[in-house]
């Protein structure tokens, strides 16, 4: 079986100032890949990043707070976070066991923290692990002579890393094409 992780769709994200990011149509990409799932019934499991950090743009209701159009619906699980993997402090890990999932989905922001991070260990734990690379995004970061390393740039070195290392690395178009078209695993 499989399941859609949706990581870190919180108002956080919107309410800090932070550089500039890659991958603008990321959310619409992600709201495609809901809408699939739900319409075929499918697992979707949503991780919400709840810092213990009081100067995170997470510690506080509205900053963790699903951003508009992607709360989850009734019959769709939350795992709470506290860190970058969805499978550190979680119940993550059991509850796909327990549910007999073993082929994961992954979207949301950002590649290169929480959805690179949850991929790794997905695939280190023996799941099945699918990065979506146009329903996640990367933003700017500063290297560690303080220089800016663009987004895109940070984008294509996380994708690189994660695929078929760790995960296999799918457009939405790709992935929702395959998904159409069979029920079978990757």
């Amino acid at each position: 079986m499989k399941a859609l992780l949706v990581i870190d769709m919180e108002q956080g994200f919107l309410a800090t100032k932070r550089p500039p990011r890659n991958n603008l149509q990321a959310e619409k990409k992600i709201q495609q890949l809901l809408s699939a799932f739900r319409q075929k019934h499918e697992s979707i499991i949503h991780i919400q990043h709840v810092s213990l950090d009081p100067s995170s743009a997470f510690y506080y209701p509205q900053g963790y707070a699903f951003m508009t159009d992607f709360s989850p619906l009734e019959d769709e699980i939350v795992f709470q976070k506290q860190v970058n993997s969805a499978f550190i402090g979680t119940d993550l890990a059991d509850y796909l066991k327990k549910q007999k999932i073993n082929e994961l989905i992954l979207v949301g922001l950002t590649l290169p923290h929480c959805v690179s991070t949850t991929a790794r260990m997905a695939g280190n734990l023996g799941f099945r692990t699918t990065v979506i690379s146009d329903a996640t995004a990367s933003y700017a970061l500063q290297d560690v002579n303080g220089h800016w390393l663009d987004a895109e740039t940070i984008h294509q070195c996380h994708l690189a890393a994660l695929n078929e290392e760790f995960a296999q690395i799918m457009t939405t178009e790709q992935f929702l094409n395959y998904f159409a078209s069979s029920n079978n695993q990757l």
